[in-house]
This record gives C-alpha cells, structure tokens and sequence, in this order.
C-alpha cells in the first residue's frame, strides 16, 4: 500500500517562498506519477504539477508556472514542491497523490486518475 506524507507548509508572507515534500512509502517496482494539488477554502481542489516516474516531462497549471518548481528524488523516494514568488491566492492545503502509470515518462494533472493521496499540509500567504 503506497503512503504519501507532505510536510513543509507554514505561513509566509506575500513574496516569500516555501519548499514542500511529498515522501513516499510503499512503492512496487510500477512506475507512478506524483501529482501535487491544492484546496482553497469553498473551492474545488485542482491540479498544481505532476511529474512522471522518470522526472520528466512535468506539467504545471497555468496559475503557478514560472513561480512553482517540482522535482523528485527517486532516491530517496521524495517529491519536492519549491514555490516562490508566494500571492495570497496560492493560500489553500496542499496534497500530493500518486498514480500508477504504465509508461514512466507519463503525468497527468487530472485528479480523478490519482489513487493514493496524502493528508495534506496548509499553506498561508499573508502580511
């Protein structure tokens, strides 16, 4: 069973920057996407990046590109979200998911394909 922990939100000012970790447990020797997806409050949660088994191709949401940066350690079996540039709309929990894939070079931001999911870390941008 494939376990996913995030830890590294907090609050941050306007500008600042915060750098989230996904580590994960369990994984069988399949290839899995991870996805990391925010929930503000009243709103639906969507699709922030993925990145593939192979650490590339990654996708971002037009709303985060040029500010959020995703990479995986397969390693250590740790995905990183680096945000900078932080907006108070960025403020919302943030999760990390996973899917199998069958391809390793595969990613996508759709939420309804991702299986296993973490329990979320709060992220609060405000002065």
């Amino acid at each position: 069973q494939l376990q996913l922990v995030e830890s590294g939100g907090g609050l941050v000012q306007p500008g600042g920057s915060l750098r989230l970790s996904c580590a994960a447990s369990g994984f069988t020797r399949d290839y899995y996407a991870i996805g990391w997806f925010r929930q503000a409050p009243g709103k639906e949660r969507e699709g922030v990046s993925c990145i593939s088994s192979s650490g590339g191709p990654i996708t971002y949401a037009d709303s985060v590109k040029g500010r959020f940066t995703s990479s995986r350690d397969n390693a250590k079996n740790t995905v990183y979200l680096q945000m900078n540039s932080l907006k108070p709309e960025d403020t919302a929990i943030y999760y990390c998911a996973a899917y199998r894939t069958t391809v390793k070079f595969m990613c996508s931001t759709t939420r309804a394909r991702y299986n296993y999911w973490g329990q979320g870390t709060q992220v609060t941008v405000s002065s």
